[in-house]
């Protein structure tokens, strides 16, 4: 009777921006997705780092960004410093080093903290979401498009989507909550 394909595409773009948010909160560890959102003058245009070179792990904490073109490594270095990520960067002649330093205590509990900012952003977001489609349910059964048997069901329905979403939503941010503790 009603559509809840909308309802899940718009769950599954919050999912995402959950995913990325919280792949770009640092922990202690090098990953390359701390530099998605860092953006370097490359030819006069503003291209993200993954498009100037390539992104390896050297180790548990230090990444290697080597530029297709070597000359751009500067360009690379200022970018990341710019960006102010709380990492150590330098450039040599194989490209730029990122060092990745050792969190504090104090420093690890403000990345909980803000990874729960963004789990309650989601959060929002979905009961926004789910308060729209309980809105066009109960306007559909004014215009009697439905009973309200079937009122209730499809509201039962759209809460166990609801319950399921929130308990991805808490398992991802127990997994960085722990990967940040760590």
């Amino acid at each position: 009777m009603f559509n809840f394909t909308p309802f899940k595409n718009k769950i599954k773009e919050v999912e995402e921006w959950l995913k990325k948010e919280e792949s770009q909160i640092r922990t202690g560890r090098a990953t390359p997705a701390i530099l998605d959102g860092v953006k370097v003058e490359s030819y006069g245009a503003l291209l993200p780092v993954s498009q100037v070179g390539s992104i390896n792990i050297e180790d548990q904490r230090s990444l290697r960004v080597t530029p297709w073109d070597i000359s751009q490594a500067k360009a690379v270095e200022k970018a990341i410093v710019a960006a102010n990520l709380g990492v150590s960067v330098s450039a040599d002649d194989k490209g730029v080093k990122i060092f990745f330093p050792e969190l504090t205590s104090e420093r690890r509990t403000l990345l909980v903290k803000l990874a729960k900012e963004k789990l309650e952003e989601a959060r929002k977001s979905l009961r926004m979401e789910r308060d729209h489609v309980w809105e066009e349910i109960q306007k559909k059964e004014k215009e009697g498009g439905m009973g309200e048997d079937e009122k209730f069901r499809l509201k039962n329905e759209m809460q166990k989507i609801v319950d399921e979403t929130n308990k991805k939503f808490d398992e991802m941010h127990a997994r960085k909550e722990k990967e940040i503790i760590q």
